[in-house]
């Protein structure tokens, strides 16, 4: 059987050599899909013996697409986002996966979220998410620009953890929900997709993260104020979608429309972010 690997990065040298090596130690090839970095990410792939393709950053979809023309013909594609590595267990239980001669089309491993806040380290979530999947099932479109999720599938889970440096900050976090709300609520007006309560969803969500997924067992307060930042997503992404309905975000409708989707990603950066609101602190 063989695998073949990639991963998609940018600016991401510090976390890229982790991730690099976890699947040069499973995949028979690797590319790294380069979105034209200028930290050296580049040299270091090809320092460790990884095939570099760069594109200009057109969103998920179209990134995934390149590496995996670029891969070619595998039985099987496993792929890592640039903040994502596997420990040994891990590693051991996909190369005992490879001589199970496998036959689903995909299989879903958990991913861990860990937030590294100030000195704190905990573990926020894990979701179940596929990541290994037969080359044929293994397709993306351009228009996929932020939830680029395959059509579903039969499943498997495969008990690999895959670790992700989930979030350093909470400015950051924040800031970088709210670009992929308005990136996910163009694609879905393009679809015609309903709208649900804003309202709504931001304390579901927090509810869901800080006691379902038992982040605040694991992060007390830091939890809290990080899943506060994060379920501003979900609030925001049909907030912005409510306002797409009433002819707002011209442009972007239109560079979408027009598959113009570089564009579509630097008016995204452009737009003014509003203001950041905490979680009640302990005072």
């Amino acid at each position: 059987m063989r695998l073949g690997g990639y991963v998609i990065h940018g600016n991401n040298r510090d976390t890229l050599e982790r991730c690099l090596a976890s699947l040069s130690a499973v995949c028979d090839d690797v590319v790294a899909l380069d979105s034209q970095s200028t930290d050296g990410s580049v040299e270091l792939a090809r320092k460790m013996g990884v095939r570099s393709v760069s594109r200009p950053w057109r969103g998920y979809g179209a990134a995934r697409t390149a590496a995996m023309e670029a891969l070619g013909s595998y039985d099987y594609v496993f792929y890592l986002d640039s903040d994502e590595h596997l420990e040994p267990e891990a590693l051991q239980t996909l190369r005992d996966w490879r001589r199970s001669a496998p036959t689903a089309p995909a299989y879903r491993l958990p991913r861990r979220d860990w937030a590294e806040l100030d000195g704190h380290r905990f573990l926020y979530r894990t979701e179940w998410r596929a990541r290994l999947v037969r080359g044929e099932a293994a397709v993306w479109r351009p228009e996929m620009i932020v939830h680029e999720a395959l059509p579903r599938m039969h499943a498997p889970r495969l008990h690999a953890p895959i670790e992700h440096r989930f979030a350093t900050s909470l400015q950051g976090r924040e800031e970088k929900e709210e670009r992929y709300a308005l990136l996910w609520a163009v694609r879905a007006f393009a679809e015609g997709r309903r709208l649900k309560p804003a309202a709504l969803q931001r304390p579901a969500h927090l509810l869901r993260d800080c006691l379902v997924h038992g982040a605040l067992w694991r992060g007390g307060l830091d939890a809290l104020r990080l899943a506060w930042a994060v379920s501003i997503y979900h609030s925001s992404k049909y907030r912005h979608l409510g306002a797409l309905k009433k002819g707002g975000f011209p442009e972007l409708r239109r560079a979408f429309a027009e598959g113009r989707y570089e564009e579509v990603f630097a008016q995204v950066r452009e737009q003014a972010l509003p203001a950041s609101t905490s979680a009640p602190s302990a005072k």
